[in-house]
């Protein structure tokens, strides 16, 4: 048993997640607003704009189909329901199952082609672009996730997602600080990509020839786009969660500091976001697989030590 069995603590952490996830926005905006040297939006500005959204009416267009109003709520649903896996503030998951790692990155999988479907259903080429491409890195990105899950399940022995997480506590000593780094560090390049931050995507812009993610949700406004918005927090949050679960270790799950410190990771994490996007510019094209294939390459050599040394 990784984690502590604690049905009760792992419900409040739950809610307190689902509560708590719109902020690390807000600390993304304010340590960029740091570095360009300006005061920023309010660190609870993402709250006020979904509260605002969700009181507006949606529009949709007269040639999309029922997937363009469907793909919101079932993608938040999705997302929602691959958190349900997660030990959140590293108490064991009530529904945690052997092999429920490949559930959640399958309910992932299914939020995202929710996503990339209805800004197909558009029928816009500028979506459809959008489309193309968050289908591309998606896919590079799958590749590095799942050799990272290899690795700690070689580890843990086990495809349990409470087990995984805690794998990297029971490394061989000696190799231990390199393999925690280079999976770390892995780990750190897939939450960017799959979160559509910099330096693969720029949230911020809206020139056409750079957006991936915005372009596809433009069709979408009021209580849908609101939606769309809080399922992004989410997501981050699940990906900040799963690292700083990867970090700490065993030993401090279930304690009231394990939870501070599990807490505290998180919104470092954001702030590490924040101050990429802040030192980095956006890769090009060409660039984007590079950097995957590196990562990649970081797992397999952490693969290599745990074998061979």
């Amino acid at each position: 048993m990784m984690y502590k069995v604690n049905h009760g603590g792992w419900l409040v952490m739950f809610l307190a997640s689902l509560l708590l996830a719109p902020l690390l926005y807000g600390i993304i905006n304010k340590v960029k607003a740091f570095f360009a040297g300006r005061r920023g939006p309010r660190l609870l500005q993402v709250y006020y704009d979904i509260i605002k959204l969700s009181r507006k009416a949606g529009i949709f267009s007269r040639t999309t189909s029922g997937v363009l109003q469907l793909a919101p709520i079932v993608s938040l649903v999705a997302v929602l329901m691959a958190m349900l896996f997660i030990p959140a503030g590293l108490f064991r998951s009530p529904l945690a199952f052997a092999g429920d790692v490949i559930f959640f990155c399958y309910l992932l999988g299914l939020s995202r082609m929710l996503t990339i479907l209805a800004a197909m259903d558009t029928g816009s080429s500028f979506a459809g672009m959008g489309s193309s491409r968050e289908a591309h890195f998606s896919m590079l990105a799958e590749a590095v996730l799942f050799a990272i899950i290899i690795f700690l399940a070689i580890v843990a022995r086990s495809i349990c997602l409470s087990n995984l997480l805690s794998a990297l506590s029971l490394v061989t000593p000696g190799i231990s600080s390199p393999a925690i780094l280079l999976v770390a560090g892995a780990f750190f390049v897939v939450i960017l990509l799959e979160n559509c931050r910099l330096p693969f995507d720029d949230p911020e812009t809206h020139l056409e020839l750079t957006m991936i993610h915005e372009a596809m949700i433009l069709d979408y406004a009021g209580p849908e786009l609101g939606m769309i918005h809080y399922t992004a927090s989410l997501k981050l949050w699940s990906f900040c969660s799963l690292l700083a679960l990867l970090i700490l270790p065993e030993r401090v799950g279930g304690t009231l500091t394990g939870v501070l410190v599990y807490l505290t990771l998180i919104m470092a994490f954001a702030a590490a976001i924040g101050v990429v996007e802040s030192i980095m510019a956006r890769y090009r094209f060409l660039k984007v697989p590079h950097l995957v294939i590196g990562s990649l390459a970081a797992v397999l050599t952490a693969v290599s030590l745990l074998i061979f040394f």
